[in-house]
């Protein structure tokens, strides 16, 4: 439990999510779908520079690895604003630092720019040095704006579901309660185990891996495939209990999973490279191109199948 006046991580990153998911819709609604290529950097660096700003005040001695952050994307402009983005930390602080932010503003940017959709996140994650020297994730949180809902990590190992929007029903509790009681606002997070005669794997909208289609060939039981946007969202997805599991391999940064991942370990799920590997975060190169996350007792099947089509992965 978090010591009186102790700082708590874990509300911190919801809460720098959640104002981020908060300032992303009121960007939607400013700039208008017209334009997806403006929308989707406006968007980008407005989070980011929030997400940096508030960092640096709330946690002035802490490293900060941002998607927006990186010397290749420095070259982007918001509309309207034509100073560069803050940079990250330099590699040769990050790397000896006790603790690093690991955030991407803007999780699923092409969604963000489609009316409508809802499978767009906001990633803020803590990685933290133990006294091995090694590391680990310390604190994630999952913002899903569109859909009124962060999922968090909580101070005694937990996570949990925060409904943002009182006026939706709760996903969690609805019909649970006593007639006309208001659902709370905040529950415990915990990963569904698979129910029914099909496992339910989400996978890219986009680009769909072929692995993935011959893992769903290779394994019992019968596999439907199910794409959303987002790295995000599709974790989230899982710990909800839309899909099952989530497999990748092909492409992603530490960016990408290290919130998710947090917050899936927290609430109960298996999460690893898809080797079975443990995901390693704020390393000297970010790439982390592959993830499988899924309920425990789905693990050992979906790292077996994994194995049998290796030779197709991308």
């Amino acid at each position: 439990m978090t010591e009186p006046g102790a700082r708590d991580d874990h509300s911190l990153a919801a809460e720098l999510a959640g104002t981020a998911g908060r300032l992303l819709l009121g960007v939607r609604d400013e700039t208008g779908f017209a334009d997806a290529r403006a929308l989707k950097d406006t968007g980008d660096l407005r989070a980011h520079e929030y997400l940096m700003a508030a960092l640096a005040e709330r946690c002035p001695g802490d490293a900060v690895l941002s998607e927006e952050g990186r010397s290749s994307v420095a070259g982007k402009r918001s509309l309207g604003d034509d100073r560069a983005p803050t940079r990250n930390t330099a590699d040769a602080e990050r790397l000896t630092a006790s603790r690093v932010w690991i955030v991407d503003p803007l999780d699923g940017t092409r969604e963000f720019s489609e009316e409508g959709r809802r499978d767009w996140a906001v990633h803020v994650a803590l990685w933290e040095r133990d006294a091995s020297g090694a590391g680990r994730l310390a604190a994630g949180a999952v913002a899903l704006p569109a859909q009124g809902l962060t999922l968090r990590t909580d101070a005694v190992g937990g996570a949990s579901l925060v409904r943002t929007d009182l006026a939706d029903p709760d996903p969690v509790t609805a019909g649970r309660g006593p007639a006309g009681a208001p659902p709370p606002r905040e529950v415990p997070l915990h990963v569904p185990a698979p129910e029914g005669e099909k496992l339910r794997i989400a996978v890219s909208r986009t680009r769909p891996p072929e692995f993935v289609r011959r893992l769903a060939e290779a394994i019992e039981p019968e596999v439907e495939l199910v794409p959303i946007g987002s790295a995000g969202a599709k974790i989230s997805a899982v710990l909800l209990g839309e899909v099952d599991a989530y497999v990748h391999a092909g492409g992603q940064y530490e960016w990408d999973s290290a919130a998710p991942a947090a917050v899936a370990l927290g609430a109960g799920a298996h999460a690893s490279r898809i080797d079975g590997s443990p995901l390693r975060y704020n390393r000297e190169d970010p790439r982390l191109p592959d993830i499988l996350v899924c309920h425990p007792m789905s693990a050992s099947t979906l790292l077996t199948g994994i194995r049998e089509v290796s030779g197709a992965l991308p």
